[in-house]
């Protein structure tokens, strides 16, 4: 119920938007042309600052870079073998005896043409047909 509320407001805010949408363009194409913009004054140009040089950078002296030392060799750890795994043996899974099970019913391959012959023993009622008349004699 909230949904159906909620869907509704929304159709209805957005028609009444682009109606008042519309009523706005058309007036703004309604009212005249705007006058046009007074022109401005010219600003003057600004004569361009002359800067001195910038003063050169001293060159650094260059100090050769000292030698890195060596690093020494480090042994090789030697790690002791591996312990062997035997493969664990798995337990033996029994054996199912064979069941022998019924054949299935076998099903009909044809579809009966009529009510009657899949449900043999519905009894009929009469529900359209007038009920029988009875006629009286006058004495």
């Amino acid at each position: 119920m909230a949904t159906q509320f909620i869907t509704v407001s929304l159709v209805l805010t957005l028609s009444l938007l682009s109606m008042e949408v519309s009523l706005a363009g058309r007036h703004l194409l309604d009212t005249p042309a705007a006058p046009s913009p007074p022109t401005l004054p010219q600003i003057p140009s600004l004569p361009k600052p002359t800067l001195p040089p910038l003063p050169a950078t001293p060159a650094l002296p260059t100090t050769p870079l000292p030698t890195q030392p060596n690093v020494p060799t480090v042994p090789k750890p030697t790690l002791p073998p591996l312990p062997s795994l035997t493969n664990p043996t798995l337990p033996t899974i029994p054996t199912i005896p064979n069941l022998a099970l019924p054949p299935l019913p076998s099903f009909p391959t044809s579809i009966p043409t009529s009510i009657s012959s899949i449900f043999p023993n519905i009894p009929t009622f009469n529900f359209l047909t007038p009920p029988p008349s009875t006629t009286t004699t006058s004495p």
